[in-house]
């Protein structure tokens, strides 16, 4: 799983005026990308509970949500695209890893996303 997300993850990240027409090339393989990274944190998470959970957490928002994912989300214009890109992420995360989090407060792997979602 490690060397999928250091190896096989690539988001290009293009000017917004580039990708802002959904018709162009680099529109839709950007969006292919983030869509397979979106995949492959889902297979990661899957693993919890059976892989060490601060590894899969490791993997998971550390660096796939983090490094790849949350980069092209803040780049997505405010609209449904952004917020299905974030409904999607969220659906991942397995819900026990907010059982002892108090409210107000979220996950530190999270902050940077939650502070996204809050704007």
């Amino acid at each position: 799983m490690k060397k999928s997300v250091e190896e096989d993850v690539f988001i290009p990240l293009y000017p917004k005026s580039t990708v802002e027409d959904k018709s162009s090339l680099r529109s839709k393989f950007q969006e292919r990308r983030f869509w397979s990274a979106v995949k492959l944190l889902s297979n990661v998470v899957l693993w919890d509970g059976i892989v060490q959970e601060d590894k899969v957490r490791d993997l998971g928002l550390s660096k796939l949500l983090n490094r790849y994912l949350l980069l092209n989300i803040l780049n997505t214009p405010i609209g449904p695209d952004n917020i299905e890109k974030c409904n999607k992420v969220v659906a991942c995360l397995p819900e026990r890893w907010f059982q002892d989090v108090k409210g107000g407060s979220t996950l530190p792997e999270l902050l940077n996303f939650s502070q996204h979602l809050l704007q």
